[in-house]
């Protein structure tokens, strides 16, 4: 009975196998995510706490395979909409385009599971930027990003996706010309969501 438990086990496993094969060289993965921007709201501005608020945000990715371990991310959204407030009071708001470029490494051997590992640049653009009269900030970020994530196949084309970054996101901000100091976004942005392999 064992032994044939053990072959039905192993007959399932190979069945099973063909639709959690790795990913090659050259396929695509495009995922949707829903993600929980959480910034940290540091800076050095003496006499203000400049903080934006926390949301949830939409976005989408395109993973490139150049070999079943090592790949390139492009991660998208659109404009994002934030309050901006000054010691706990709005102060005014703004929005700001993220997009992020990793290269990462795909752990494999694991079956279903596809955890992996990245790092890259984010360049954040600010735009629609309403502030009190005379404040101003600097309109383009750069910045390291760095990424942990994993997927779970479910067949040979579609996966169930985890994926946390912490991104750099800086802005320095100014009155009438003068530097007061710079407002540290740096977010954490916990996503879930599911992808397809073209």
């Amino acid at each position: 009975m064992k032994k044939l438990s053990l072959t039905l086990l192993a007959l399932a496993a190979a069945a099973v196998a063909p639709a959690v094969q790795a990913q090659a060289a050259g396929d695509l993965v495009a995922r949707a995510r829903l993600v929980y921007l959480d910034p940290a709201n540091k800076d050095d501005i003496a006499g203000l706490d400049v903080t934006v608020n926390s949301k949830v945000i939409p976005e989408v990715d395109f993973t490139y395979y150049v070999t079943p371990n090592f790949a390139a991310e492009l991660i998208l959204t659109y404009p994002q909409k934030h309050n901006v407030k000054a010691n706990g009071t709005k102060v005014g708001t703004l929005k700001h385009l993220p997009p992020v470029l990793t290269a990462q490494y795909h752990f494999t051997g694991m079956g279903a599971f596809k955890p992996y590992l990245g790092a890259g640049i984010n360049y954040t653009r600010f735009m629609s930027v309403d502030l009190p009269t005379g404040l101003e900030i600097e309109k383009n970020s750069f910045g390291l990003a760095l990424q942990a994530g994993m997927d779970f196949a479910l067949d040979k084309q579609l996966s169930l996706n985890v994926d946390i970054k912490k991104a750099m996101i800086r802005t320095d901000l100014s009155a009438g010309g003068t530097n007061l100091g710079t407002i540290k976004v740096d977010p954490l942005l916990v996503g879930v969501g599911v992808g397809y392999k073209f």
